[in-house]
């Protein structure tokens, strides 16, 4: 089954067109800005309704070519369309629902905070993933806020630099993902716990061959999403 962040972007690649209102009286028309130039993009009607399918390849680009700035007014009619279908396949509370985001392993009992992240690091030198840098949070929490009661919660950046750098290329909006980030937190009982977005890479399979993603980079994608998994699993089994 497929998860709902990818789930999400599916959605938000095909979505229903929101027709136009009706026009109304209004004074002498002015010269309006050119809209950008999508003829590779349109409306399609479907069984399901109009569509926003993608036509054609889309037009050409260069390395880490910027994609132009959505107006406000673009994004506000993008969320109009996505959030309702999100609440109906996700009829839960925001708890629930952010759980289905997260991958997490617990830690087995006897494995300390700092044998986690230990092991965690150990794993990620052996399979070449960088350390890249980490949030003491729980710290700014007791020093900033004078929370003593406030779990302890650390996070860490791993990154893959020539599978970021290839995404880049292709994608600059990206980055706001990277770098791949694993927490490592206690809960209300103590229990320690490893977590981190489940960016589930199979969307992939339909997405790469529209988003110019090469078999080699999404091989590259895929096998940082399990180097990703096996640091995790090594830091939750304290396999130092």
């Amino acid at each position: 089954m497929m998860r709902p962040l990818p789930l999400l972007l599916a959605c938000l690649c095909s979505l229903p067109a929101i027709a136009a209102e009706p026009p109304t009286a209004s004074p002498p028309p002015t010269e309006a800005p050119a809209a950008p130039e999508q003829s590779w993009i349109d409306v399609t009607p479907t069984p399901y309704g109009p569509m926003l399918m993608q036509q054609a390849p889309p037009p050409p680009y260069r390395d880490y070519q910027m994609n132009r700035i959505l107006t406000p007014e673009e994004k506000a009619r993008w969320l109009q369309m996505a959030m309702p279908m999100m609440s109906h396949l996700m009829q839960m509370d925001a708890r629930e629902a952010m759980n289905y985001f997260a991958l997490k392993y617990k830690a087995k009992p006897g494995v300390s905070f700092d044998q986690v992240v230990e092991s965690m690091m150990l794993r990620a030198n052996q399979l070449n993933l960088k350390f890249v840098g980490k949030n003491l949070i729980w710290k700014e929490f007791r020093a900033m806020l004078h929370d003593d009661k406030a779990p302890r919660v650390e996070v860490f950046s791993f990154c893959d630099i020539a599978v970021g750098r290839d995404l880049l290329k292709v994608i600059p909006e990206i980055v706001v993902f990277l770098p791949c980030r694993i927490a490592v937190m206690e809960d209300a009982d103590k229990n320690i716990w490893v977590l981190t977005l489940d960016w589930d890479v199979t969307w992939l399979d339909q997405a790469g061959k529209q988003a110019g993603i090469t078999p080699e980079l999404r091989k590259g994608a895929m096998d940082i999403r399990k180097k990703l998994d096996s640091v995790m699993r090594a830091g939750a089994d304290g396999a130092l």
